[in-house]
């Protein structure tokens, strides 16, 4: 294999030795994933069907919950085929669809979580000028710099992955395809030298965002303990909280991932790191964001009510029906 092109198929990283384990581990990623299709579908419909959430924050919200949709779908579908199938290939071409596809989602989602700290520092710190700058025009033009923004950063990055030579084998220690599994296996010190100082040049950016992140959140927080309401208090922690843990979660394991030494490196380490920031987010995300909303829980109680009655209102005999299918 003396380049990339030579390469039809990789092999990914097998969670156990044994068929029955590989059927577990299946059952696992269906539950997590059916946990965060239905948790971040039951937030894009409630917020999408609600008109009071009809709002900045929750505009972003709905953005996030469908990249976490996005995110969560690019690795887990395969990492379970796999595991049911007992296997290890991806094609070629899949791989660099999955490159392209994570990189591209999981990017974007930082830097639309960005927005959120900026649209929540302006709601408790600049209340009086949310109005004019988060207003619907500024909202969609933010969401799409976010959403363009993830784009073109995966550009970059498949491009000058798959443009460099690999002769160390096909096998990429990881669940899914990702970058710094896959330059292990270039030829050249050189080549595999451009990309790491490539991702060095997007954590700097990334850095420089986790920075604003923090300073609006410093902000906030010092907003919040001068407010005379307790009531008040309360509804901006249970908001600026939750999406600071995340914010803490996503950027601490993306980074150690990707930068992380050659010397410090194992099967289970980089599984365990690579799970939690791309995986645990998009189906924790649902959960955190709505356990401490009183909007959003009303929401979707709403939309689960107007489902049950729909139910409800099925004949007798079709419901047996749907019922024996």
């Amino acid at each position: 294999m003396s380049n990339g092109s030579s390469i039809t198929h990789f092999l990914l990283l097998a969670f156990a030795d044994t068929w029955e384990l590989q059927l577990l581990h299946f059952w696992l990623f269906l539950g997590i994933y059916l946990a965060a299709l239905l948790g971040n579908g039951l937030i894009v419909t409630a917020i999408a069907c609600d008109h009071r959430l009809h709002t900045p924050m929750y505009f972003f919200l709905l953005n996030l919950a469908l990249l976490d949709l996005g995110c969560i779908s690019t690795t887990l579908p395969k990492a379970m085929a796999n595991s049911l199938w007992d296997t290890r290939a991806i094609s070629f071409s899949g791989c660099v669809a999955q490159v392209f596809l994570f990189v591209s989602l999981i990017s974007a989602e930082f830097y639309l979580l960005t927005v959120m700290a900026y649209d929540r520092y302006v709601a408790i710190c600049k209340p009086l000028h949310y109005g004019t700058l988060l207003g619907s025009r500024a909202c969609v033009h933010m969401a799409a710099a976010a959403w363009g923004s993830g784009f073109l950063t995966a550009l970059l990055h498949k491009n000058n992955t798959f443009s460099i030579s690999l002769c160390q084998g096909n096998a990429v220690d990881q669940f899914f395809c990702e970058i710094p599994q896959i330059l292990k296996l270039s030829c050249l010190q050189s080549d595999y030298l451009r990309e790491v100082g490539l991702l060095s040049l997007s954590t700097f950016f990334d850095f420089v965002c986790f920075v604003f992140i923090v300073v609006s959140y410093v902000l906030i927080f010092r907003a919040v303990l001068r407010m005379p309401s307790q009531q008040g208090r309360q509804k901006a922690f249970s908001t600026c909280l939750p999406h600071l843990a995340v914010v803490s979660l996503f950027i601490t394991t993306g980074v150690f991932s990707y930068l992380k030494p050659l010397s410090v490196s194992s099967s289970f380490l980089n599984l365990v790191v690579s799970f939690l920031y791309s995986v645990v987010p998009p189906a924790v995300n649902p959960l955190i964001y709505s356990m401490r909303n009183q909007e959003l829980k009303d929401a979707l109680r709403k939309l689960i009510g107007h489902f049950s009655a729909a139910i409800d209102c099925v004949p007798s005999s079709a419901k047996d029906f749907l019922y024996l299918v």
